[in-house]
């Protein structure tokens, strides 16, 4: 690539003499690191990648890109399993200095930059004995957790992390600055909670925090592969009369050597109490330990930041990931032969299956409240890869395709766009925004897209088409 000439050149120029950050090309030694975004299957080389110093660099950047024609990619903590946070022949602009969070202990207000990850915001609430509801890997950035939704162990007791959204600041595709919230521009507000990067860059979030740890009742029960259907079974009957305080969050894999729990696929039964009631959150797992007795159980006091980081090791960044994902609004005995038949079929490490156990909190949202799809659903499967070998790309992509194909007849419409892949360069944008958001929803966010972003700058994200 050749950025001495053209639209290249000048946009780098201009970049130089209006932003207060560091703009970095092909020839600087720290460019081909930049570049690179955590999955590694997305190879791309970006005219420039701008180091945003303050929020004050996001208008310039916008701007420049917006006259000179070309694409921007905008990158928070770069975790997204679609690889969005880079581009070909474009501009980055990389939020990831912008980390401060501010936590109001009075207020339970949590204001965080786009750039923090989801260990910055745990690592700031914990010592007030507050929790954000978010995700599962620490590493994952709070800006497109956020704007896709936001599962995780908090799901059931306090919902998604768009259902702990208060309000947000948003810098629009023309520049302009708008406060969004259930008050202030409430359509916006509306479309952010799950419509993804779509309608502008925000440069702030606030956050409801909850009550919670920082020491947390928390474990794991592990069923050896001959026992999944039975303790399946039993899990969908506890699940089914379980308190929302208790989110539970199954894993199939053939588990990393450093566990040292041999080579052969095993069926984790993850679960985290929300609150300080320790010992009904005890009768609770009691109970499910009762009908569905593990062939080995750790249990065992934890800090909160220690079990929201236990899934990190498995997702360095560099890994080779592509993901699918379905809900379901039932635990049955079909759905549980297709998940024991495609997990069990695993015998390398490098793909896992979690099935999340949703409903409480979350499925007492209106269905119309968030973009977010199927707030009916009672469990959602994401399908998902972490291998480290290019050659083995076919086979890894292959058999999450194939588990995604097996598991279409018993699920619901919807799709969770924070765990969709890249489905490359050929993929129908709109197709794909109809089958996430369905198409009551797809036309809400249709017409919020033509009024903040009718020229379709921000389109590197789960996008959104203006019409």
């Amino acid at each position: 690539m050749d950025v001495a000439h053209g639209s290249g050149s000048a946009a780098v120029d201009r970049l130089r003499r209006s932003i207060t950050g560091t703009v970095v090309v092909p020839d600087d030694a720290e460019y081909d690191e930049m570049r690179h975004v955590w999955n590694g299957m997305i190879e791309r080389h970006p005219i420039a990648i701008v180091r945003a110093a303050s929020t004050d660099d996001i208008v310039p950047v916008l701007r420049i890109s917006r006259e000179l024609g070309l694409r921007l990619a905008i990158r928070g903590g770069g975790h997204g399993v679609a690889g969005t946070g880079t581009v070909d022949d474009g501009i980055v602009l990389d939020l990831g200095i912008l980390r401060r969070v501010e936590v109001d202990p009075d207020t339970r207000l949590v204001r965080v930059e786009p750039g923090a990850t989801l260990a910055d915001v745990d690592r700031a609430t914990e010592s007030f004995g507050l929790a954000v509801p978010i995700g599962v890997v620490s590493g994952t950035g709070i800006a497109g957790l956020t704007l896709g939704g936001g599962v995780g162990w908090l799901t059931r007791a306090f919902g998604l992390t768009i259902d702990n959204l208060r309000g947000a600041s948003v810098i629009t595709a023309t520049g302009d600055h708008l406060a969004a919230s259930a008050v202030e521009n409430a359509d916006l507000f509306w479309g952010l909670r799950g419509g993804g990067g779509n309608f502008g860059v925000v440069s702030s979030f606030t956050f409801r925090a909850h009550p919670h740890g920082p020491e947390v009742f928390a474990g794991t029960f592990i069923y050896e592969l001959p026992r999944w259907s039975e303790a399946l079974r039993a899990f969908a009957v506890w699940a089914q009369d379980a308190p929302p305080a208790i989110t539970s969050l199954i894993t199939f894999m053939v588990p990393p050597p450093a566990w040292e729990l041999g080579d052969r696929v095993l069926m984790f039964l993850g679960f985290a109490w929300a609150g300080a009631d320790h010992v009904r959150a005890a009768d609770v797992v009691a109970t499910l330990r009762n009908a569905a007795k593990p062939d080995v159980e750790v249990l065992e006091p934890m800090r909160w930041l220690a079990w929201q980081s236990a899934f990190d090791d498995l997702l360095p960044k560099g890994v080779r990931a592509y993901w699918k994902n379905a809900s379901f609004a039932r635990l049955d005995d079909g759905l549980i032969a297709t998940l024991v038949e495609q997990a069990g079929a695993q015998t390398w490490y490098g793909t896992a299956a979690d099935l999340h156990h949703m409903g409480g909190e979350f499925g007492s949202v209106a269905e119309d409240a968030t973009p977010f799809p199927n707030r009916s659903a009672q469990y959602w499967l994401n399908i998902y890869g972490f291998w480290g070998d290019a050659a083995d790309d076919p086979a890894r992509v292959a058999w999450v395709r194939g588990f995604g194909a097996a598991t279409t007849s018993h699920a619901m419409t919807g799709q969770y766009v924070n765990f969709l892949g890249d489905e490359g360069p050929r993929a129908d944008a709109r197709q794909q925004a109809l089958l996430a958001y369905g198409p009551a929803k797809f036309e809400r966010l249709m017409a919020l897209k033509r009024r903040y972003d009718p020229d379709n700058l921000l389109r590197l994200n789960h996008n959104i088409p203006p019409g």
